[in-house]
């Protein structure tokens, strides 16, 4: 771990981090243009304390999980974020495997798009990063470890999971997952994170393992569907999805599909992000 590099390098980034870039207001008794520590902490969602010591060289070699964090509140770029993983004495995310850090520039879009629900997930169905809209929409999606990291896990595992979706459209968004893991072992035929998912998969649930064997492929794109809210019911969204170049990661763009549901998404905004069960019932 180099220390004092990589102190430098998260005090030259946060300073050129303009607070707009991220959602914050600039305010007029600001010293410096960039970010302040306390933001940055809170962006990251780690400790004031820990950031300073960060930047002082005092700290501890930070997690894979922290660097992360860092590297999305900091907006760094894939090359930056490969930098700062090395200054830290980590390896960086291979190329070749599962994302596990959103891309600066999808970051930077989920600021841009303001009240519109938005995230960016891998190509396993990880969520990697969220706006506010999307947290308000779906909870925090980002808080799972182990296999629940990947939706098409949790559908088929947790029955809880489905309570957010109306009955007679499980079938569809089954198939619809099947297939899309399938294209992702497609295209990383050689790769035995996916291999072994799928193994997992197949041991946990039946379903899942009628639906593999049926060997259905399809690469999710646009997609219309109803999300049941335990506070403003349900809400008919039209789901658009923009993949990478390299496949590796998507952002997936949730809007109203008619006008009683634009009601419905406005007045849960207005409500704001209470804490509520990830997967519970509408009342």
């Amino acid at each position: 771990m180099q220390r004092d590099a990589l102190a430098d390098f998260l005090r030259r980034r946060r300073e050129a981090v303009r607070p707009a870039e991220v959602g914050l207001p600039a305010g007029p008794r600001r010293r410096t243009a960039g970010l302040r520590r306390e933001e940055v902490a809170m962006l990251a969602g780690m400790s004031v304390d820990y950031v300073v010591r960060l930047e002082q060289g005092r700290s501890s070699q930070p997690s894979t999980q922290l660097l992360g964090a860092l590297a999305r509140a900091l907006r760094l770029s894939d090359d930056e974020c490969a930098h700062l993983f090395h200054l830290a004495g980590h390896h960086p995310p291979h190329a070749a495997g599962t994302a596990r850090t959103a891309r600066a520039g999808l970051v930077r879009m989920l600021d841009l798009l303001g009240e519109t629900p938005a995230l960016v997930l891998s190509d396993l169905g990880e969520v990697l990063a969220q706006n506010p809209a999307s947290l308000a929409l779906m909870g925090d999606q980002t808080r799972f470890t182990g296999d629940h990291r990947y939706l098409v896990h949790r559908w088929f595992t947790d029955p809880d999971v489905r309570l957010r979706h109306l009955p007679e459209e499980h079938d569809r968004h089954s198939r619809q997952l099947v297939a899309d893991l399938r294209a992702t072992a497609g295209r990383r035929a050689d790769d035995p994170e996916v291999a072994a998912l799928v193994d997992r998969l197949r041991a946990a649930s039946d379903e899942f393992r009628r639906r593999w064997d049926e060997h259905e492929v399809a690469v999710r794109r646009a997609d219309r569907k109803t999300l049941v809210h335990p506070r403003v019911g349900p809400l008919l969204m039209d789901c658009e999805t923009l993949v990478t170049p390299d496949q590796r990661q998507e952002l997936l763009v949730l809007t109203p599909a008619d006008t009683d549901t634009r009601e419905r998404l406005d007045l849960l905004l207005v409500l704001g992000t209470e804490e509520f069960p990830a997967d519970t019932p509408p009342r």
